[in-house]
C-alpha cells in the first residue's frame, strides 16, 4: 500500500481547512465564542497538516516540505503552550524548545554543508535555521523570567499563531504558483496579511495589535516598538509596506 496517498489527503484536507479558517479568525472579532472555536479548529487542522507533512517528506523527498512542517508545528505547538502555561514554563516548554534548538542547528550544518557544495537551496536552511535559534533565545529569556514584557505569553501566542498561518499561505502559494515569480510567490502571503494584521479597528486595540505587529515583520525588535510607541511604528511600518509593495511591482514587470 502506497502510504504517501492517504497522508497527502489528509494533509489537503488539514491545510485548506487551516487556510480558510485562518483567514476568518484574522476578520471576525476577537475574544467571542465563535473566535475561540474557530481558533480553536485552526489549529489542530494546521497542526495535522504540518504533522503529516514529516513522512510525507521523507516518503517522496521534499526539503521545503519538511522545514515547513517543522517550523509550523513548533510555532504551533510552542504558541499554544504560552497560553497554557501563562508564563509558568513547566518540562514540556522546556522539551519543545529543547528539541527545536537541536533541530535548528541540524537545519545550520545541512546548509553550510549544501552550500560548500554550491547548492543555493542550503540558504534556505540557514535561514530557518538562524531564525529558530532566534524562538529559541525567546524561550530562554521568557522562561528564565528576563522578558521585559508583562504579558508576554500573549503577544508571543499571537505571533507565532499568526506566523504560522503566514507560513501555511506561503507553502501553498510555493507549491502552486504557476504564474508569479518564485521571489513574489515566497514574499507576497506577508504582504498581503500584514495590513489585515497591523490595521487598528479602535484605538483601544492598539495594545491587543502588539503582538500581531511582531508577527506581521514575523522578527520585529520588541524593545524598539517599545521606545517609539505603537502609533509610530505602525506609521513607519505601513511606510515600509507601501516601499515593499512598489518594490514587488517592479520585480514583475521586470519579468514581464
Amino acid at each position: 500500500m502506497d502510504l504517501f496517498k492517504p497522508l497527502l489527503i489528509i494533509h489537503i484536507i488539514g491545510g485548506s481547512l487551516s487556510l480558510v479558517l485562518g483567514t476568518v479568525v484574522l476578520m471576525i472579532k476577537k475574544g467571542t465564542a465563535r473566535h475561540k472555536l474557530l481558533g480553536r479548529i485552526f489549529y489542530y487542522a494546521m497542526l495535522i497538516a504540518a504533522i503529516v507533512s514529516m513522512p510525507m517528506s521523507y516518503l517522496h523527498p521534499n526539503h521545503f516540505l519538511f522545514i515547513i512542517g517543522v517550523f509550523t508545528s513548533f510555532m504551533l505547538l510552542s504558541g499554544r503552550r504560552y497560553m497554557v502555561n501563562k508564563g509558568k514554563p513547566e518540562w514540556q516548554d522546556w522539551l519543545l524548545t529543547s528539541l527545536m534548538l537541536v533541530l535548528a542547528m541540524a537545519f545550520i550544518g545541512f546548509g553550510g554543508y549544501h552550500m560548500i557544495r554550491g547548492d543555493s537551496f542550503g540558504l534556505v536552511f540557514l535561514v530557518f535555521g538562524s531564525v529558530s535559534l532566534l524562538f529559541v533565545y525567546h524561550d530562554w529569556t521568557n522562561f528564565t523570567g528576563r522578558s521585559k514584557i508583562s504579558n508576554y505569553y500573549l503577544t508571543t501566542n499571537l505571533q507565532r499563531m499568526l506566523g504560522s498561518y503566514i507560513a501555511s499561505v506561503t507553502a501553498f502559494l510555493v507549491v502552486n504558483n504557476t504564474i508569479l515569480p518564485p521571489m513574489i510567490a515566497w514574499l507576497l502571503p506577508t504582504a498581503a496579511v500584514t495590513p489585515l494584521i497591523v490595521t487598528p479597528s479602535d484605538p483601544a486595540g492598539l495594545t491587543r495589535q502588539f503582538g500581531r505587529i511582531c508577527s506581521a515583520v514575523e522578527f520585529a525588535d520588541v524593545e524598539m516598538i517599545r521606545q517609539v510607541g505603537v502609533p509610530v511604528y505602525l506609521s513607519q511600518l505601513r511606510y515600509n509596506l507601501h516601499q515593499f509593495a512598489w518594490s514587488l511591482s517592479q520585480t514583475y514587470f521586470s519579468y514581464s
